[in-house]
């Protein structure tokens, strides 16, 4: 499973908002690994840099600065429509009847190809094959006066997930659809506003994580301070996987801390599937604090039992045929002394296709476990997202073809046990309807069709 993107804005007069924004994207990597880009505004002009790879090997001292202004906003991509390009990377950059405009995007459009149609016959250019194209020339485009109006008549038009962060030469916009699929933090610091996928971001800035922007709600930010323009709705679907998976443990959402949530859902997942163990591991890092959770409930003892390789695939180098056939090996690495002789429980975030799972479980019995216990903390993935996340189709996801038992034994584990979607809402603290738990229900807070392709506007 891969995740959303990261993106951020800046608004802050007199400070090196490109650095700024630079160290934000540095915390958001996690987010996503193929492009980075940011772009500034100093009043008059809108200045941008943008390319393939990690931001440390996007930006350097001189692109940095050459990146000036009072405002900024940055983009960590994963390729959710569109293929990994560098003419998808972000932020893009329109012109519209008010003047020029840079946007970033982060989740996906469910009517992205009906969207791009009607652009297309109006007689609109695409350079990318993303839906954050679509958005912005609908924005653009619009007939309104102001730029909140034309953000407003666009987010009419716009059916899916999506977080935005908009700058205009002398304005930056934070944008959060009604349905709230994905985060967004504000936060402030002397008198300086930011915005963030993750509050993650704005701690590694020293910066003061004021709230969440609200779903639906539009925040301006200028020369007259913050305004917040809120678009009433009566249905809300923070994807649940954030919490599971996603966001860095270290985040703050709806004033949860990440990392205690998933020690909740280690803990409900001891409750509900219990099994006589001498060690539980958690599959680094995603599921460290639920192992942690896990052990402290049943009491059994938790230990390092995996290293991960923390580099793994953040490198252009493609390994030749003998390193790519080590699979898993690459990732992970288990400590025989740790494990050897030892019944062990195996705490994980998810298993989507099945085919690392195995390798992992066999990589733990050669090392000597004398029984491997799987324990997933979260529900069987049964449907595929079609809000942000590049997960699999249905044909493709495991449990959508098998049962437990079925998939116990194709992965070779001793025992395997899902974290109900009760135990989950219990862990979590958040009522149903606040949530989309679709990848476990079907139940999707839009309309969708029901098989879909990332690259299918691509040209």
């Amino acid at each position: 499973m891969h995740e959303s993107c990261g993106i951020f804005g800046v608004y802050a007069p007199g400070e090196d908002v490109a650095r700024l924004t630079f160290f934000a994207l540095y915390a958001l990597q996690h987010r996503g690994q193929e492009s980075a880009g940011i772009a500034t505004a100093d009043g008059q002009r809108i200045h941008l840099h943008t390319s393939m790879g990690l931001v440390g090997q996007v930006f350097d001292e001189p692109t940095l600065g050459q990146l000036f202004g009072d405002m900024a906003i940055g983009h960590n991509r994963y390729s959710t429509t569109g293929s990994s390009h560098i003419a998808n990377a972000q932020p893009i950059s329109v012109d519209s009847s008010l003047g020029t405009m840079a946007l970033a995007h982060n989740g996906n459009l469910i009517n992205a190809e009906y969207l791009r149609q009607e652009l297309k016959d109006k007689g609109y250019t695409f350079t990318t094959s993303t839906d954050s194209e679509v958005i912005a020339y609908l924005i653009a485009s619009s007939p309104e006066k102001t730029w909140v109006d034309k953000i407003r008549s666009t987010m009419h038009r716009l059916i899916g997930a999506y977080c935005l962060v908009i700058m205009t030469p002398d304005k930056l916009f934070g944008v959060r659809d009604p349905l709230g699929v994905r985060p967004m933090s504000l936060g402030q610091i002397n008198g300086h506003w930011m915005m963030a996928s993750e509050s993650c971001a704005l701690d590694h800035l020293g910066v003061y994580s004021v709230r969440d922007v609200e779903p639906g709600e539009i925040l301006e930010i200028s020369t007259e301070g913050l305004k917040s323009h809120k678009e009433t709705s009566e249905k809300h679907a923070f994807c649940v996987f954030e919490y599971i998976y996603f966001a860095r443990p270290d985040s703050v959402i709806k004033d949860r801390l990440l990392y205690a949530t998933r020690e909740a859902m280690g803990a409900q997942l001891a409750i509900e599937h219990p099994v006589d163990a001498d060690l539980v591991i958690g599959v680094p890092d995603s599921a460290t604090a639920a192992g942690i959770g896990y052990a402290r409930q049943s009491g059994i003892p938790v230990s390092e039992g995996l290293l991960k390789n923390r580099y793994v695939g953040r490198t252009f180098i493609e390994p030749d045929q003998r390193i790519r056939d080590l699979g898993v090996k690459l990732k992970f690495n288990p400590l025989p002394r740790i494990i050897e002789g030892k019944r062990l429980v195996v705490i994980d975030d998810s298993i989507v296709r099945g085919t690392t799972t195995p390798h992992v479980i066999s990589m733990l019995r050669r090392a000597g476990a004398k029984e491997v216990h799987m324990r997933i903390c979260a529900p069987p993935l049964r449907y595929p997202c079609f809000l942000g996340v590049d997960m699999a189709t249905r044909a493709e996801l495991i449990a959508a073809q098998k049962t437990v038992s079925e998939i116990a034994r194709h992965i070779g584990a001793d025992s395997l046990g899902y974290l109900s979607v009760e135990g989950l809402l219990k862990a979590v603290g958040i009522a149903q309807s606040e949530l989309c738990l679709a990848c476990f229900t079907g139940d999707y807070p839009v309309p969708v069709q029901l098989e879909m392709d990332k690259l299918a506007l691509e040209s």
